[in-house]
């Protein structure tokens, strides 16, 4: 007999991006969210200062059109399993 319920996949994993910079033109200069008065020299620089304020150590993506940076956050949520349908002798469902 097989059980239909085991191939459900009972969790997912869901990537929330968080802005955390924004460049600053001309070149590759970048400001950290929240603190506009500070411009740092390179994206390096950049995610170091983030990672020292913050201690976030994850991963991170970068939207070179939007010119923006953001910290990837993975977030595991529960799937509501779907209800295990009945039906009666003559195929009606209840």
């Amino acid at each position: 007999m097989v059980n239909f319920d085991e191939r459900q996949p009972t969790s997912e994993v869901v990537e929330q991006k968080q802005l955390i910079a924004k460049r600053v033109p001309p070149g590759d200069r970048w400001a950290l969210s929240g603190e506009s008065d500070k411009v740092y020299a390179s994206l390096t620089e950049t995610l170091e200062a983030y990672f020292q304020k913050t201690k976030f150590n994850a991963a991170f993506y970068l939207d070179p059109i939007g010119s923006a940076l953001y910290a990837v956050d993975r977030v595991e949520i529960e799937i509501e399993p779907e209800p295990i349908k009945t039906f009666d002798f003559y195929g009606d469902s209840y």
